[in-house]
């Protein structure tokens, strides 16, 4: 969660319920975590041509729960074969999120995002 709200502009809010978290950026989701099935449960934008590569390379890396299928990852944090060091590859799935979000914002709320990256 940290490393999520971390992200310049990130906003979080709790639309849904008390316990799932939305991550927003230019008022656009990039980000969801909650539970599912006993699992902490993150929801993440990906580029549609890696979604079924990341599927079926990881096992803990489903289709969107409850999303887009073809635009979004779900990433279940009690998966029985992960070591530790996978957390790098979920950094790199939350910034591409963030990424795939602030470029396509409106080019003004765009180039305040930006003005916050590079503080």
């Amino acid at each position: 969660m940290a490393y999520l709200a971390a992200k310049p502009g990130a906003q979080e809010s709790f639309p849904f319920d008390t316990t799932t978290s939305v991550l927003k950026v230019g008022n656009k989701m990039f980000a969801l975590l909650g539970y599912h099935n006993d699992s902490v449960m993150l929801n993440l934008k990906c580029p549609p041509d890696e979604v079924s590569w990341l599927c079926d390379t990881y096992s803990y890396i489903t289709p969107g729960y409850h999303m887009n299928k073809k635009h979004w990852i779900s990433i279940y944090f009690e998966w029985p074969d992960s070591p530790p060091d996978e957390y790098s590859l979920v950094h790199d799935l939350i910034d591409k999120s963030y990424h795939l979000i602030v470029s396509k914002l409106a080019r003004a709320t765009k180039e305040q995002v930006l003005k916050l990256q590079s503080t």
